[in-house]
């Protein structure tokens, strides 16, 4: 599956993440206390009802959560879901792929860059600025200087994750 990096404005997703974010607690919190009040009240007073009561408030605030998250409002959301699950991917791979930049492959390269596009993204979607460490951007700088003397575009915007198959997990 291929994936695109997208513009988003980290304002807009900001304000949502927190609406949606204090939504789902409020839902879990309304479900959890109406199902154990609902056990509780059937079977008498038990901690283990009252834990149960909001495991199933969990359920529920899941369920629910997994209906809504299709909704076009949900897009940001979404997409940064997406993003985040990529990056974790590619973090598993990434001393093969860094040995692998070093002998001028393409395809480590390409991954490699949208790796750093994609943290970055993340960082000012969420209100950071990005990693200014210095082993962080020595490799941004590698990556780039690679990138130019092999004759390709300095980014990366899409990600297959097919590409790390070629590389071994480390």
């Amino acid at each position: 599956m291929v994936f695109t990096l997208e513009q988003h404005d980290s304002h807009s997703y900001r304000r949502k993440a927190r609406m949606i974010s204090f939504a789902m607690a409020g839902q879990l919190l309304i479900f959890g206390m109406l199902f154990s009040m609902l056990l509780t009240s059937t079977f008498g007073n038990s901690l283990w009802l009252y834990a149960l009561g909001v495991f199933l408030g969990l359920l529920a605030t899941s369920a629910l959560f997994a209906v809504l998250r299709e909704r076009p409002w949900m897009t940001e959301m979404r997409y940064v879901w997406q993003l985040k699950q990529h990056l974790s991917q590619i973090r598993g791979y990434l001393p093969t792929l860094r040995r692998a930049v070093d002998d001028d492959n393409k395809a480590a390269l390409n991954v490699l860059t949208f790796y750093h596009q994609g943290i970055t993204q993340l960082a000012e979607l969420n209100g950071r600025s990005p990693s200014q460490d210095t082993a962080w951007v020595a490799e941004a700088n590698h990556i780039k200087a690679k990138r130019e003397a092999l004759g390709l575009s300095p980014r990366a915007d899409t990600f297959d994750s097919q590409d790390l198959h070629a590389f071994k997990r480390s």
